[in-house]
């Protein structure tokens, strides 16, 4: 007898970004450059520390309801999470039963495999096309539900709401997760123009990126009211107090930046097209992207050589050890001056 449960010991547990000492430009792990909206630091500075007594509200009802006014959708719509990957695992728990099949695509983001054999899940994996594209015809028949991040990670590359409606349409009894972490580099817009018409619509966004607030874990879902229902039902069963005071009056004040929002999300995509240009005037092969980080490489030298390298000289960027795409590395985006001496690097080391 052991005293750990099967489910522990065959767990996959999820590999993050490294965070090591003395890299002097971290471009690893898709973090912003710039600092939150002047509005979280303002209400940061007035937070009274003797309010950390109480409890925080459970039900994160004002930061839902400020989400839902910038968005202009209903409060019945809006589930609030510590980020987007607890509310990925809220879903998974709340939706699938266990051996149920999940589909998602072979080269994405590796929590959702992480989450399949978790909770007892058949992961079914399905290729990208030769162009490394999510084909949405692959999934119409799916006898499971099904998650996309879109723009997917790691390529950038992503969907528009047109490509992916006849999967909703094909499927209307399976739950679609749309992961849009990187949804304000791109269109801005995702599949909210589908959500009234579809009931089997999950979408799933994070602070992280966009909003420069990796380090306070904040996510929200939007989706018809009964999904979100069923989502606090299964949070008030896990984790009711999933929130704490700093990080519901902090992500009050960035919701409502949307200026800055619009702001730095242009800033980063300006930055990443001009990488990509320079990138390309030496020869890489580089993804399309539409988030806030490169997909690269140059054939004939390896991915672990170009992030050995970099690593060297204090740059830290990401491999993937992984069928395909072990010739790649993907880079995060960073300042200009940052990203200048990026190009100048992985320029020397790839001649």
């Amino acid at each position: 007898m052991t005293l750990y449960s099967r489910t522990v010991a065959d767990a996959e547990p999820y590999v993050p970004g490294e965070q090591p000492k003395g890299i002097r430009i971290k471009l690893n792990q898709n973090e912003s450059p710039y600092p939150p909206c002047p509005g979280v630091k303002a209400v940061l500075e007035t937070i009274n520390y003797e309010d950390f007594r109480l409890y925080p509200d459970t039900g994160a009802y004002e930061l839902r309801a400020a989400i839902a006014e910038t968005l202009g959708v209903s409060h019945d719509m809006i589930f609030a999470g510590g980020g987007s990957d607890e509310i990925l695992s809220f879903a998974f728990m709340a939706f699938f039963n266990g051996g149920d099949r999940v589909y998602y695509p072979d080269i994405t983001y590796g929590y959702y495999r992480v989450l399949a054999k978790l909770f007892g899940l058949e992961p079914r994996e399905i290729p990208l096309d030769a162009g490394f594209r999510i084909n949405v015809d692959d999934y119409l028949n799916a006898d499971g539900h099904i998650v996309f991040a879109n723009p997917n990670a790691p390529t950038g590359i992503a969907l528009t709401a047109g490509e992916i409606e006849p999967l909703l349409a094909a499927n209307p009894d399976r739950l679609f997760i749309s992961d849009e972490a990187y949804v304000h580099f791109s269109d801005g817009k995702g599949c909210e123009s589908l959500l009234n018409k579809y009931k089997n619509l999950l979408i799933v966004r994070t602070y992280s990126k966009s909003y420069a607030m990796a380090g306070m874990r904040i996510g929200y879902a939007l989706g018809d009211p009964k999904l979100i229902n069923i989502l606090d039902r299964v949070k008030d069963s896990f984790n009711p107090y999933n929130f704490d005071r700093v990080s519901l009056a902090a992500g009050i004040a960035a919701v409502r930046g949307t200026d800055y929002l619009r702001d730095i999300s242009e800033r980063t995509a300006k930055t990443r097209n001009e990488t990509r240009e320079a990138l390309r005037r030496q020869d890489f092969e580089v993804f399309p992207s539409e988030t806030n980080f490169l997909f690269i490489r140059k054939r004939g030298i390896g991915g672990d050589f170009l992030y050995r390298q970099l690593n060297s000289a204090g740059i830290l960027v990401r491999h993937f050890n992984k069928p395909r795409i072990s010739e790649f590395i993907r880079v995060s985006m960073g300042t200009p001056e940052e990203m200048g001496e990026f190009v100048k690097a992985i320029g020397g080391i790839a001649r």
